[in-house]
Order: C-alpha cells, then structure tokens, then sequence
C-alpha cells in the first residue's frame, strides 16, 4: 500500500492545495505542484519566502490535498495528507540539492525562487470525499 501511495502521490503532472494556519488561527492555502513523498511517512517541498512558510514557522500543521476531476462529484478521487513540518533549511546541502532538483525539471527562474526546503511528516491520511471508506478506495 505504501509504494501505492507514493506513486499516486508522486504522479505527474499534478497540482494541490497545501492549507496551513497561523497560530492565532488565521488561515492560508496555496496551489502547490512540487511537493515529493520521499518514503511513506515523508514529504519533501520548495517553498519560497511567503505566507505559507511565515505560517508553517508558526504552526508546523497542514494538509495537502490531491484532487482529480471525474464525471460526478463522487467520482472525482483525490487525498488529504495531514503533513507536520519536521524541519525547513534556508541554506546549505538540503536547500542546494532541493533546487538543483527544481532547476532539471521547472528550469533555473523556477530554482530561484526557493527560499526554503521543508520536510514534513505524514501524520494521517484521509480520501477526498469521506464516506466511511478507506483512502484507497478514492485513488
């Protein structure tokens, strides 16, 4: 289930809403394309120096959330991934590879505007749509 997962969240092209909130509560959701699940309880992301990595420096909680239209609402699939930041490096190796990475796939103007790589954790996952079925019932 776990290599199911990471292809399915891994699959390209593909955009989603990473939803994160301050600490008073205040909160930001930002379309995101980039994020990468390295193992299965890992995800690895660029950011640049916005509202979502301000947010996430106060409250390392957020959700991604995958969506794929379908010809109903109930056949869309998708996936929210309920992400904690372990830890974001705004220079050295970590930021350096992470951008080199960007550079290959989105270009060199796309790597530039990294200010941050961020690591999270995967702490739950939930299906698009939650009708009492398990999430890969929604992939």
């Amino acid at each position: 289930m776990a290599s199911k997962l990471m292809d399915y969240f891994n699959k390209q092209p593909r955009i989603g809403l990473l939803s994160t909130a301050n600490r008073e509560g205040k909160v930001d959701a930002a379309i995101f394309g980039s994020p990468m699940m390295v193992d299965e309880k890992t995800v690895v992301m660029g950011l640049g120096k916005n509202r979502t990595f301000e947010y996430l420096q106060e409250n390392p909680n957020a959700i991604y959330t995958i969506v794929e239209s379908g010809e109903t609402i109930m056949d869309w699939k998708g996936l929210r991934v309920y992400l904690k930041m372990k830890e974001y490096a705004t220079s050295g190796e970590m930021l350096e590879r992470y951008r080199k990475q960007v550079a290959e796939v989105a270009g060199e103007d796309a790597a530039a505007m990294i200010h941050a790589s961020v690591t999270f954790e995967v702490t739950e996952l939930r299906p698009l749509i939650d009708m009492g079925q398990g999430w890969e019932q929604s992939i």
